[in-house]
């Protein structure tokens, strides 16, 4: 009997000594996961503040780009009003309006193209049916409002007339 007792005896250490490793690897474990979880938590904190300086950056850089406009402007309108040379004030903002665009345009902003086309509900808003023999039906007859386009995003779309059937009596 005694053998049977310290068998079991034994088997009961060893299974305690299993149960006591096992025990260590689960708390190493659980050790890993919280340092694993500490650690993408600051990744992603980090992460989370560089797309934020990135967008501060690339919207001042924006910013300092239309400054330039901004003192075109207010140079026209200081020359403007010391000029009774209209010409030379409307060239003046006429190529201020170019650098607008050249700034934008930098930026990824593109001018829909709104007159000849066939309407596309995703690119233009209908103001109003002209009944007309001339231009097919759907086919923008008149741009009211450019639209533009960020990189593939409509960010606001053309407001157009465009071209119905016109009737018999037309």
């Amino acid at each position: 009997m005694k053998k049977k007792t310290r068998s079991k005896v034994n088997g009961i250490k060893r299974l305690e000594d299993t149960l006591k490793k096992e025990r260590e690897k689960s708390s190493e474990y659980l050790n890993r996961l919280k340092y694993l979880q500490a650690d993408f938590e600051n990744y992603r904190k980090r992460m989370e503040k560089e797309i934020s300086e990135t967008a501060r950056w690339s919207n001042e850089k924006l910013i300092i780009d239309l400054l330039d406009v901004i003192d075109e402007l207010e140079l026209a309108l200081c020359s403007g009003r010391k000029t009774e040379n209209k010409d030379a004030l409307l060239k003046g903002v006429e190529m201020t309006l170019k650098k607008m665009y050249a700034t934008l345009e930098h930026e990824g902003l593109k001018k829909i193209e709104a007159v000849g086309k066939q309407f596309n509900t995703e690119l233009y808003e209908v103001v109003m049916k002209v009944p007309t023999k001339k231009y097919n039906e759907g086919i923008v007859i008149e741009e009211i409002r450019k639209g533009f386009m960020l990189g593939d995003k409509v960010v606001r779309p053309s407001m157009v007339k465009i071209a119905t059937k016109a009737g018999v009596d037309s």
